[in-house]
């Protein structure tokens, strides 16, 4: 979590590409969240049948 919080207080000091680069990270760490939290909650449901 820590690395996150440096990443985005980074993100003021930044350039236009350190600030896409960072937008780009969280992008990509929500998806990967959300994907695993549906393909969890499929198995749950397929494991209750």
């Amino acid at each position: 979590m820590e690395t996150l919080t440096d990443l985005i207080s980074g993100m003021s000091h930044s350039t236009i590409q350190g600030f896409v680069g960072v937008t780009g990270i969280v992008v990509f760490l929500v998806v990967v969240v959300l994907t695993a939290t549906c393909r969890i909650k499929e198995l749950m449901d397929q494991d209750e049948h």
